[in-house]
């Protein structure tokens, strides 16, 4: 991957699903599991998987309801190297991470299940409760850069005057002028951590 900036760390801030934990990878192992539908991560094509996959309605919603309020419970795993990248950036500087979901607590609970104890007081979380108007959150922390995978979150982002870096999954694969990022190590890679 050709670095083409580097970036304060900061300076950056990420979204949690999809982006930190992987929520994909858990919504396919519970459908298979729990429910016993096959899905395949290319046929999610859409961020809104409902309207992409041939599942019934209430059993998309109850896999996501069960990842938002017990992630810990239903075995949602972080990205791999999300967390060493992240435990990094926590030595030296506040890791923002901001989510449209709801509640923190069971967020909160995540990362504690998955960081070290001692880089806790480093990590700041804020609950949206939507998916739309993360740039006054993103402004107020002063941050003027957001890894997202949601594209138009992205462009929100980006009418807003900040830099978004578009984490890669298969419904975001559309063209855009971003900085795509297909692993936490091309994020390592933008950062500069001394």
């Amino acid at each position: 991957m050709q670095k083409y900036f580097e970036i304060e760390p900061h300076l950056i801030g990420f979204d949690f699903d999809c982006v930190v934990a992987d929520t994909m990878e858990a919504f396919i192992r519970l459908a298979a599991e729990d429910y016993g539908f096959i899905v395949r991560p290319e046929e999610i094509t859409c961020y809104q998987v409902e309207n992409c996959l041939n599942l019934p309605h209430h059993i998309i919603q109850e896999i996501f309801m069960r990842l938002l309020n017990h992630p810990v419970e239903n075995n949602l795993k972080p990205m791999p190297h999300a967390i060493s990248v992240l435990a990094e950036v926590a030595k030296n500087t506040h890791v923002n991470l901001i989510t449209a979901r709801p509640n923190s607590e069971p967020v909160q609970k995540w990362l504690a299940n998955h960081l070290p104890s001692d880089l806790m007081y480093n990590f700041r979380l804020i609950t949206t409760g939507q998916h739309d108007g993360k740039s006054y959150y993103i402004k107020q922390l002063g941050l003027q850069f957001f890894v997202d995978d949601r594209l138009e979150t992205c462009f929100e982002l980006a009418d807003a005057g900040l830099h978004p870096v578009v984490f890669s999954h298969p419904w975001n694969y559309n063209q855009h002028p971003f900085f795509r990022a297909e692993t936490w190590l091309d994020i390592r890679e933008i950062l500069y951590l001394s």
